[in-house]
């Protein structure tokens, strides 16, 4: 029996935003450390602002510019921050209402420990010192000795120079995957340039990559089978869009492809011949790369096209 695995993973995936006319305003304040909210139709002003009314659906565009400074309306104290946190020692997630606003911004607290914190103390901004128009403007909130000014929200036009318009959105998970004993199991044979699925006892379907249990059935499986290591294409897609950190020149083919012997499809990308000549029922086989501990891609392997009744189940 191999031993467990466990692996370091990321899934990662930014993503670029246009903004419209009230985002664009309120980025581009932070920007010039002006804080704007937007006044809805009964005379409330959101912080951050909204570009329709949440609770009458209205559009809503008419801006003004708040104080900042505010009060702590609720917080959670967090004592091991993250990768990209605000902050990098212990702070407090707090809500803010700024003087002048009506509801209450999110952000980070710079507290020198949880019993520094409590709701109802004032705060003022703390601003980075470059700022690009980004909630990130806001470096974080700091404790601040003064009253409640009692300001009004003021109107503004909402220009500035140079107006952003669009942003970029990080969206990241860390986590530690454990494949469990079956795909052990499929790793290891992999190292070796063999691929192994494992045979459901009641519908003798071959899985691959293997789970340790079958989906249909619900029962173990535990029979390991050497399938493929040809297989055949069922179907696919063109990409035509190159992913941020690819390597590989667009385009490109992605396929579903059914090993001589498996029961389900696995992905895998085609290569060695043009695009737009992939095709269902192409036989296709792996090609390693020195060191891979999986296929790189498959070929075409040269043999007649599989005839669509073979792989039909498995599309």
């Amino acid at each position: 029996m191999p031993d467990i695995r466990t692996a370091p993973m990321v899934v990662e995936f930014p993503f670029t935003r246009s903004l419209g006319p009230v985002q664009s305003a309120f980025l581009t304040g932070l920007r010039e450390r002006v804080v704007l909210g937007v006044r809805t139709g009964d005379g409330r002003v959101l912080v951050p602002p909204v570009e329709y009314d949440p609770a009458t659906a209205e559009d809503i565009h008419e801006l003004v510019e708040v104080a900042a400074t505010g009060t702590v309306t609720t917080w959670a104290w967090n004592p091991t921050p993250c990768r990209g946190q605000p902050l990098s020692t212990p702070f407090a997630w707090v809500l803010v209402r700024l003087d002048g606003a009506d509801t209450a911004l999110l952000h980070a607290l710079d507290a020198p420990g949880a019993d520094a914190v409590r709701t109802g103390m004032r705060v003022r901004i703390r601003w980075a010192p470059e700022r690009t128009g980004a909630i990130t403007d806001i470096a974080c909130f700091e404790p601040h000795d003064s009253p409640a000014t009692g300001r009004t929200a003021t109107p503004h036009d909402g220009a500035f120079p140079d107006p952003v318009t669009r942003i970029t959105t990080p969206a990241r998970l860390d986590y530690t995957y454990t494949p469990g004993r079956a795909q052990s199991r499929h790793l290891d044979a992999l190292a070796g340039r063999r691929i192994v699925g494992e045979r459901c006892p009641d519908c003798r379907k071959v899985y691959v990559p293997p789970r340790g249990a079958c989906p249909t059935c619900g029962v173990a499986t535990g029979e390991q089978v050497d399938v493929g290591p040809r297989g055949t294409v069922t179907t696919y897609c063109v990409v035509n869009i190159k992913a941020k950190s690819a390597t590989i020149d667009v385009p490109y083919v992605y396929a579903h492809i059914a090993l001589d012997g498996a029961g389900l499809a696995l992905h895998g990308r085609i290569a060695g011949l043009p695009y737009d000549q992939v095709r269902m029922g192409l036989r296709v086989e792996p090609v390693w790369t020195e060191g891979a501990r999986h296929p790189d891609h498959y070929r075409p392997t040269g043999e007649p096209d599989a005839d669509y009744d073979t792989y039909k189940e498995l599309l």
